[in-house]
């Protein structure tokens, strides 16, 4: 959005607010005029002049009117009314009402009991709840307005449910405002027996015939997610106005699952031509945005436009929301682009969509003097996070020090993950130790940084002390499982104890954390428990589908990959890049080339899915395996973009085993220029070398590899030994490894099994050779004889 743009916008805002205001003070003159030519109106007209411009929203003319009668010194025009609506008109300044109260006292008007009513209705517009109940508890005979003021005054549910079961107490019958009041603040779970006390009580009453009732009732059901029974208490109601079908909408959208049900409701509004307004538009793009439904949300759009909220700034907010929730990017941004005025929501919204103008947006935003708030930190780091935007990142943090956003736990959490995935743990663990109060979310960020960066022994003891501090969710158990999974040092049983507090905790009917256990068990060796996790899972997501699969990819078993394949896809449920990853992988360790091929052309003609680097690497690796090198080398040539190392590495693997070493050069040339630190693509020369015979470039290898300090990678073994409680990793142990105490022990095992399995060999040997011989005979029954 360009300067001039936002000067428009602005502009246009100024514009419209000054013409209605130039209207309404027209009207206010012509008022003025009256009042001048009749020096002293009665109280009726000066009532009656206070309240047109409360009406007319110009209260600052109806609190002149109430001065002028003061200095005129026209007491006899002045009375509680008068003060009231002066009150009323003061719009919770607290200052002018304070002056107002003075006067109220000295002049003796607060003896009424409309005075005091307005007072407190005052106090706790301007915030000032301690001196509205101070004038409550003065007051020897409150009426029902009294305890309505106070009991809307308050913060706190639960302070205001025990002033409403003390007026009950009281003896004071609940009007329809009492009730309306009580029930807006039945929010909780906590509440919903007393909110179901309170439904009966109206009942009784006679007072579910009362509109306002009502609509705080389907308010109610609705928050509690109580669907049906808000339906039910709308469809009772004998008369519905606007409020009432926005609140059955908005209770179906705040749902999530309910679209289809609020885009119903409100096509009926419009058929029965009920008039809309903003928020019977908000609900219903919302619901269409839920369920994705792209064309009737532009429908609602144009039907926006010409009811004339289509530049509304809420209509405008969710329009941009739905959009994106539909991938139509660009008419997100064209909403954007001609929104009269745009908030902070709007800003936001533009900032978690738009990633790669995030940080330009928010400058922009900034510019157009607009705070932002923490969850604008929270969509702009996580763009930063995506983008690897590390310096950026940093700024970002300076800003949010400088502007005191630390003290929100949300945008600490999304710095923690920040500079995990750019790899500054470190970072990381001294946001996490400052701190205040550390939630589930932010043990989570810190678990899975850890487990990002391949630290699988510090997110286990992480995990760990999680446990004292903070109830693990389902996201927890998905970072540790992940974790587990891929740390081969560390002892499955920490992984099967995880498995346990999962049963306990109820969490092994999560899509998530299924899922997550059935890869975790694949992962370490153990196909059986996984089969068993899949067979468990009360519902068959396609995270657990491609779970599966991987399982039995990673075990090479391509029969049962591609059985799990067809069944997948039976189901109806639709593969995606992972699945494909592991069915191609394990073509490719069978030899089956065509099958491989047929998979990777159908990613993208059947399923839309754009083959990644990995999926080359994978058919790379298959077309190596099978001998067909040139055909391989030709796909390293059509992958979008530069070839990754994956990729390469896997071509100069074939060109090893099948000894191509002119293509293994070219390859090897590539790998070393992108990565030359890398050890891999050196000791695959130089056995490719040794193979052919070519010791003098051997040498000549090695002998780069020390001059660049490249070292190979020493191999190592882990093995299980002790119980869970003993240590957190298992034993690794390489060869010709004596650093383990015990080390003469485990030789002299080694040495026993070694023999015993040269005598096992050899028996088989000779077994084998007296099998060949003609002159053997083996009978079916009875021992094995031999005819010298």
């Amino acid at each position: 959005m360009t300067a001039y743009q936002r000067y428009c916008r602005a502009l246009h805002s100024v514009v419209n607010q000054r013409s209605s205001l130039l209207k309404n003070l027209h009207t206010y003159d012509y008022a003025r005029q009256l009042l001048d030519k009749n020096p002293q109106p009665s109280a009726v007209f000066i009532h009656r002049s206070m309240l047109d411009c409360i009406r007319k929203n110009i209260p600052f003319q109806a609190v002149e009117i109430f001065k002028k009668r003061l200095q005129l010194g026209f007491l006899n025009s002045i009375d509680e009314v008068t003060i009231a609506l002066a009150l009323k008109a003061s719009g919770g300044d607290p200052l002018l009402g304070s002056q107002i109260h003075g006067f109220a006292i000295t002049s003796g008007f607060d003896s009424h009991i409309t005075v005091p009513n307005a007072l407190m209705n005052m106090y706790c517009k301007s915030g000032q709840f301690s001196e509205a109940l101070r004038i409550f508890e003065n007051l020897t005979c409150p009426d029902i307005v009294s305890w309505n003021t106070v009991l809307s005054g308050f913060q706190r549910s639960e302070d205001a449910l025990n002033f409403a079961w003390e007026m009950n107490s009281s003896g004071v019958l609940f009007d329809a405002v009492t009730y309306t009041t009580v029930l807006a603040f039945c929010s909780r779970d906590e509440e919903f027996l007393f909110g179901l006390q309170l439904h009966s009580a109206i009942m009784k009453v006679g007072l579910d015939s009362e509109i306002f009732v009502g609509n705080a009732l389907v308010t109610m059901y609705s928050r509690w997610g109580r669907l049906l029974v808000a339906r039910r208490v709308f469809e009772e109601m004998p008369t519905k106005d606007l409020v009432s079908w926005n609140a059955i909408i908005s209770g179906y959208t705040q749902e999530g699952i309910y679209g289809l049900e609020a885009i119903w409701i409100f096509i009926q509004m419009v058929r029965r031509g009920i008039q809309l307004d903003h928020v019977s538009f908000t609900s219903a793009v919302s619901a269409c945005g839920h369920e994705k439904h792209l064309e009737l949300g532009r429908q609602i759009h144009g039907l926006s436009i010409k009811r004339g909220y289509g530049k509304h700034v809420s209509v405008g907010n969710v329009l941009i929301s739905t959009y994106s929730k539909c991938e139509v990017i660009e008419d997100a941004k064209l909403v954007f682009k001609n929104m009269a005025e745009c908030n902070v929501v709007s800003w936001t919204t533009m900032i978690s969509i738009d990633e790669e103008n995030a940080v330009s947006l928010f400058n922009e935003m900034r510019s157009d003097m607009v705070y932002p708030n923490d969850v604008t930190f929270v969509g702009l780091i996580h763009a930063l996070t995506i983008g690897n935007l590390e310096e950026s990142g940093k700024t970002v943090h300076g800003v949010c020090i400088k502007s005191g956003f630390l003290s929100e736990s949300s945008v600490c959490n999304s710095f923690i993950t920040m500079y995990a995935k750019f790899g500054s743990m470190q970072d990381s663990i001294k946001i996490f130790e400052e701190l205040n109060y550390r939630e589930t979310i932010s043990w989570n960020a810190l678990i899975s940084g850890y487990t990002q960066n391949g630290s699988s022994l510090e997110a286990i003891l992480t995990f760990l002390s999680a446990l004292v501090e903070s109830k693990p969710n389902e996201y927890t158990f998905g970072s540790i499982l992940s974790a587990i999974g891929a740390a081969e040092d560390v002892s499955l049983k920490h992984g099967q104890r995880c498995h346990s507090q999962i049963i306990k905790l109820g969490f092994n009917i999560n899509a998530i954390v299924s899922s997550a256990l059935l890869d975790m068990y694949a992962k370490r060796g153990s196909i059986c428990e996984s089969q068993r996790v899949f067979a468990e899972a009360p519902q068959k997501t396609h995270l657990a589908w491609t779970a599966i699969i991987s399982a039995y990819a990673r075990h090479g078993d391509y029969e049962s990959v591609m059985n799990w394949f067809e069944k997948m896809e039976r189901e109806g449920v639709k593969p995606d890049s992972i699945t494909f990853l592991s069915v191609i992988a394990a073509c490719g360790r069978k030899g089956m080339v065509d099958m491989g091929r047929h998979l990777f052309d159908s990613m993208l003609k059947k399923y839309q899915i754009e083959p990644s680097s990995e999926h080359y690497s994978c058919m790379v690796d298959m077309l190596g395996r099978a001998g067909r090198l040139h055909e391989a080398e030709e796909l390293v040539s059509r992958i979008p973009g530069q070839p990754g190392l994956s990729v390469l590495q896997s071509l100069l693997g074939a060109c090893t085993i099948h000894g191509n070493v002119e293509m293994g050069e070219r390859v090897a040339d590539a790998l070393i220029a992108m990565d030359p630190t890398e050890s891999g693509s050196y000791v695959l020369m130089s056995n490719l070398y040794a193979e052919k015979g070519k010791w003098e470039e051997v040498a000549k290898v090695r002998k780069g590899m020390r001059e660049k300090g490249v070292k190979k990678e020493v191999g190592f073994s882990w093995v299980d030994v002790g119980d869970i409680d003993a240590s957190l990793t298992l034993h690794a142990f390489s060869s010709g490894d004596k650093s383990h105490p015990q080390s003469k022990e485990i030789y002299r095992m080694a040495e026993c099994l070694g023999s015993e399995m040269k005598f096992l060999r050899e028996r088989e040997q000779l077994h084998y050779n007296l099998m060949k011989d003609t002159n053997f005979r083996a009978p079916h029954d009875g021992p094995i004889i031999l005819h010298l």
